[in-house]
């Protein structure tokens, strides 16, 4: 299916101009990567313990993953959520999980994956409430599982990113479902952080189907125009190799610091799903997110700089201490 796809797209590009069958093309890339529905099984790292599906709604979607390490006790807390362009995805993929989960289990980090209802059952405002109502039942039951309540991270990739920017713009609406406040949040690749720009130009369908055609909720869901002073210290990472990632990434993080607000914009020159799959693995670019991490004071490698680079990497960190 795919392939033929791909084939039709090629042939159509020949007859486009070069700047349309680039963008064309860049477009179907981005949602076929983000389309991860990889079965394939995460492997569990030697001591650590999965507490599948816990529930943090009624639904069958509110439910989280939790993976504790051996002997956890006032463990950091990461609290991942997966992309998939609003509509699909899920919380056990590889991409998701596997190198993150590896990495941060064996730096004493719990680590939580999260599912949120879907397209067409629930829109991005609802999603983003979800993660904000799963946020706040790890918080709660944080000291049952050997977790500190007061050290979290959120992290979400795409979609999940989106999600995550959302909430972290404006905390307010997080505490709203119940969450207590969070160290910081990683945003890995979102080019959904000005939705009202988006859908102003021209954009791939899936935001067609995500934000619709009323700019009132365009700007609800738009992390951009929900910023705020009290916005949560952010580490926007981005593709250098998609024309939209990183000039909003740039765009946002110059908002929150005339904010006062501490954000960092990390480009790299990775797909969008490399972004994703490729974090926790040894290299320059997990360092760069671990020296955030450890400016929340969340306890990871300090050195981290040392590690050998996988591949070249560009920096922009705007901070306000």
């Amino acid at each position: 299916m795919r392939t033929s796809f791909c084939i039709a797209l090629l042939s159509l590009s020949c007859a486009l101009p070069a700047a349309h069958a680039g963008r064309l093309m860049e477009r179907r890339a981005v949602e076929l990567q983000d389309d991860d529905t990889s079965g394939a099984a995460t492997r569990l790292p030697a001591g650590v313990t999965l507490r599948r599906d816990v529930p943090y709604g009624d639904d069958r979607l509110q439910r989280m993953d939790v993976y504790i390490p051996a002997q956890a006790k006032n463990a950091p807390v990461i609290v991942m959520v997966h992309g998939g362009g609003w509509r699909r995805g899920d919380k056990a993929m590889r991409s998701v999980v596997e190198n993150k989960l590896a990495r941060w289990t064996a730096n004493g980090f719990i680590f939580i994956s999260v599912n949120y209802r879907m397209l067409p059952q629930a829109e991005p405002a609802q999603q983003a409430d979800d993660v904000a109502k799963a946020l706040a039942s790890a918080q709660a039951q944080a000291a049952s599982w050997g977790a500190d309540p007061s050290a979290f991270l959120l992290m979400g990739h795409s979609a999940g990113a989106h999600l995550v920017a959302l909430l972290s713009a404006d905390p307010s609406r997080a505490f709203r479902q119940g969450a207590k406040p969070w160290l910081g949040t990683v945003a890995l690749d979102s080019a959904a952080l000005d939705v009202v720009r988006i859908m102003q130009g021209r954009h791939m369908r899936l935001y067609d189907q995500a934000f619709g055609g009323d700019p009132s909720y365009w700007k609800s869901v738009s992390p951009f125009h929900a910023l705020s002073s009290t916005a949560v210290p952010l580490l926007a990472v981005c593709s250098s190799r998609r024309t939209d990632s990183c000039p909003q990434a740039r765009q946002f993080v110059s908002a929150e610091e005339r904010l006062g607000v501490r954000a960092s914009v990390l480009e790299q020159d990775l797909s969008h799903r490399q972004i994703n799959e490729e974090l926790g693995l040894p290299g320059a670019y997990t360092s760069e997110v671990e020296q955030f991490m450890h400016s929340l004071g969340l306890p990871v490698v300090a050195n981290a700089t040392s590690l050998p680079a996988r591949a070249p990497v560009r920096r922009r960190f705007l901070r306000k201490e």
